[in-house]
């Protein structure tokens, strides 16, 4: 299964962060080393190029993974981010695919 962490925060989000990056990194490629994490990274707006929070892809078979990060995470425990919620991503199409669906074969 797959699982997105998802982190909002604020107009001052960059600035912030940047003390806590480095333990946050840590933590980031940790798990990646593991397997938990996949892929993550900041949200960058468009139309102004600020940095408002953040989208990390777990795998694993409950959410519990995303959410035990998001709790040990020094970005949530010093209050950069101020609001993270997990939602179960069900990918459907592409090689690391959690629940595959090809299309059905044309019937004519």
């Amino acid at each position: 299964m797959h699982y997105l962490l998802i982190y909002e925060g604020d107009e001052n989000w960059a600035t912030k962060r940047a003390q806590f990056r480095d333990p946050h990194l840590a933590a980031a490629w940790a798990a990646s080393d593991r397997g938990d994490i996949i892929l993550a990274g900041a949200l960058k707006n468009l139309d102004d190029g600020v940095i408002s929070g953040a989208v990390l892809l777990f795998a694993g078979d409950t959410p519990a993974v995303a959410e035990e990060f998001a709790n040990s995470d020094p970005y949530v425990i010093n209050g950069v981010v101020k609001r993270w919620y997990v939602l179960e991503w069900v990918t459907v199409a592409g090689k690391e695919a959690a629940t595959p669906v090809k299309p059905a074969a044309n019937k004519t």
